[in-house]
């Protein structure tokens, strides 16, 4: 066997050769082909290797490599003679195989269907690194441990558990290596490495064991949040960090040594098992709990308290108590000067009765085994006992102070200030009506007055008149005193009425509204001082019923007077149909470009209305219409005329406007005239058998109206 140089000196020589002679053959292992599907190999390694360590091959389409050629000596040029047909990983970018035993130094060949791949760097075997033991197995962090070995002088690395590589040594040869456990170094396998890009690495058969703090015991336990714990154990200096129930860190320490740690216990910590942490960051749980001290309560006085005021809960360890919690869930304030034996709480204005419930810092409550009761307002007078809206009450008694809010008969609220614990004075508001009233303290607690109130507007409006009945969309007269102190005019179903008319200290003029309930209800008026008063009962239809058929001018049902002879203008036809009429016939409109003046419907002849001695101070004009599709001028102007004995009066429109400016009816409505508005007519309205006196109505000016969708009934006077 030659000498390791003489090899080395052969191999190198034989590789100029070849290199040299079979140029066009080898594939530069460095360089990059880009064509996809060459093989080629970029990089290997390790060399030198160790026998049975793994040798990879990196490049590119290495899978179409069918084997691996290595040198078993330097006969034959020391070229590969052993061939490696099973890898441990085979991809287009990694060749993985084993070096055999029998692997020596020289030359790798790869071979493929492309040819062979001839790396220019020679293969190396490396002498075999090797541990032989490690001691002490188990020690503490920053102590030196002892590495035997062979060939240790190739190692520029020792790797602790967590990749915790360490590069400086105590001593270093080639059969031994001292090092120091660093600080922060976890329990596992020691790996020793050479340090090479693809490096060799050698494993410790065991693990080494980091010696960890552990606590045995501590003392006192349960313990007080904020005072000192003592913990004793094995290698405590080795703490770095302390965790306490609820994640509580602690960094800081009275005093550390290997077997006792004395630390200050957080304010905040929690129930549970605290944890010691070295350098490493390993955590280590005690056995035990530790357990958190808890206030405790032996009296609370005054009871019952008084919301607002102050109390005093006595006991022990109640400096820890960080939140006083009374009935209905309300924080009270905790005053200054508190011991552990005594504090005093300030009640909510707004708690209840109940348990009053400690809580501290460390996320601990204790609740009180007595309801802590609450003192109530108590009224023993008032006076007067008779009075007018605005004036003052004075109410006596005890607790007043408590009181927020003072609810008077009608619901009407008033809240409170300047109230002592015996008297408060509040003015009576308006709206406001006899019976007791109602003294809602802080904490919502009630209490009825014994005596009743009987109180009177200060200034009330007084209705005197107003119709029984109406329709919605007409305009009623109410009259009375005081009316013009009415601000809001409620129709039933709760719709305020927008329009109005006349509006005096005795008259109020107002239009009810379309969308009113109909039937038998009350109009609701409010004054500006927020009085209600309710109106007699009122019917409110749509169509108002005929009061005295006497005084019906024309209801299209009377032969000879049912537009048989009366359609003059040939605008209109008389209409039967009760899907649509409600009261036997009726006069429909059939002109859908009625322009001018013209008539509606007259009357001059025997069938005359006959009607005598209508006084118009004493009576209104009421027709039921229905205008199914609205009526609209393109001169915008509509005026129909009533005529009473060859006397005219303007009726407008008919119907209610819409923001088109059309006109038309939610349905059959009544819809009312007042006669005394009409000066053109004689104060006394008389029949007229004169050819010349014409009854009817007709239409005075318009262009192009549609009155296909007129419908008209029951044209009558009545009674106002």
């Amino acid at each position: 066997m030659k000498t390791k140089s003489n090899k080395y000196f052969s191999y190198a020589l034989l590789a100029t050769l070849l290199f040299a002679v079979s140029a066009g053959m080898l594939f530069n292992a460095c360089e990059k082909d880009e064509k996809s599907d060459k093989i080629v190999l970029l990089s290997w390694g390790p060399s030198p290797a160790l026998r049975g360590g793994d040798l990879k091959f990196i490049g590119e389409n290495l899978d179409k490599v069918t084997a691996v050629l290595l040198p078993d000596s330097i006969e034959g040029g020391g070229i590969g003679t052993i061939e490696i047909t099973t890898f441990k990983t085979k991809t287009p970018e990694l060749l993985v195989i084993t070096v055999p035993e029998e692997a020596d130094a020289g030359i790798v060949v790869l071979k493929t269907p492309q040819g062979d791949i001839i790396p220019k760097t020679m293969f190396g075997i490396s002498e075999p690194i090797s541990i032989d033991t490690i001691y002490p197995l188990s020690i503490r962090p920053g102590n030196m441990i002892t590495i035997e070995g062979d060939y240790l002088y190739l190692i520029k690395q020792v790797i602790f558990a967590t990749n915790k590589v360490v590069t400086e040594f105590v001593s270093h040869s080639k059969t031994k290596i001292e090092v120091n456990v660093p600080a922060d170094a976890q329990t596992g396998i020691v790996t020793l490495s050479n340090g090479a890009e693809i490096p060799i690495l050698v494993e410790s058969a065991y693990p080494l064991e980091v010696v960890l703090p552990a606590a045995t015991g501590m003392s006192p336990n349960p313990v007080k949040a904020g005072s000192q714990l003592t913990i004793t154990g094995t290698d405590l200096d080795l703490t770095n960090e302390i965790i306490f129930g609820g994640n509580k860190k602690v960094t800081t320490f009275v005093s550390k040594t290997a077997t006792q740690i004395v630390v200050a216990v957080p304010a905040d910590a929690q129930d549970g098992k605290i944890k010691l942490v070295p350098l490493s960051g390993v955590e280590v749980e005690s056995a035990a709990d530790l357990i958190m001290v808890v206030p405790t309560i032996t009296s609370i006085t005054p009871n019952p308290a008084k919301t607002g005021a102050n109390i005093t809960i006595q006991g022990t360890n109640l400096d820890l108590v960080t939140s006083v919690v009374f009935g209905g869930n309300t924080t009270g304030e905790i005053q200054t000067g508190g011991s552990a034996t005594a504090i005093t709480v300030q009640v909510p204005a707004n708690a209840i009765a109940g348990a009053v419930t400690l809580n501290t810092a460390a996320n601990k409550s204790v609740i009180s085994s007595s309801v802590l009761n609450l003192v109530k307002p108590a009224i023993t007078n008032m006076a007067p006992l008779t009075l007018l809206t605005k004036e003052s009450l004075t109410i006596t008694g005890t607790n007043l102070d408590i009181v927020d809010t003072v609810i008077f008969a009608g619901n009407k609220a008033v809240k409170i200030t300047g109230a002592t614990e015996t008297e408060i004075v509040v003015a009576v508001p308006a709206g406001s009506k006899s019976g007791t009233i109602t003294l809602v303290a802080t904490n919502g607690d009630r209490v009825v007055s014994s005596q009743s109130l009987t109180i009177s507007p200060a200034e009330a409006p007084n209705i005197t008149n107003m119709p029984s009945s109406a329709a919605p969309g007409s305009i009623i007269n109410i009259r009375g005193t005081l009316l013009d102190l009415f601000s809001e005019v409620i129709f039933p179903g709760n719709v305020k009425a927008t329009m109005f008319g006349i509006k005096t200290d005795t008259l109020l003029q107002v239009y009810i509204p379309l969308n009113v309930t109909q039937g038998t209800g009350r109009i609701t008026f409010i004054t500006i001082e927020g009085e209600e008063i309710q109106s007699p009962e009122i019917s409110i239809l749509g169509v108002e019923p005929v009061a005295d058929p006497t005084l019906i001018i024309n209801n299209f049902d009377e032969t000879g007077h049912d537009l048989t002879w009366d359609n003059w203008g040939s605008n209109v036809e008389l209409g039967n149909d009760p899907g649509i009429g409600f009261s036997g016939k009726y006069l429909h409109g059939t002109n859908t470009n009625l322009s001018g003046w013209s008539w509606i419907w007259g009357c001059n002849h025997s069938q005359l209305p006959k009607l005598s001695g209508i006084a118009k101070a004493d009576h209104v004009l009421k027709m039921d219409i229905n205008i199914t599709r609205p009526i609209s001028s393109s001169s915008g102007s509509i005026n129909f005329q009533m005529e009473f004995a060859g006397v005219r009066i303007d009726l407008g429109p008919l119907g209610y406007r819409n923001p088109d400016g059309s006109y038309s009816t939610p349905g059959w409505v009544t819809i009312t005239w007042d006669l005394s508005s009409f000066g053109s007519l004689p104060a006394i309205i008389n029949e007229s058998n004169d050819q010349g006196s014409e009854w009817g109505m007709n239409l005075s000016s318009g262009t192009g109206l549609d009155i296909s969708g007129l419908y008209i009934d029951n044209i009558r006077f009545e009674h106002k």
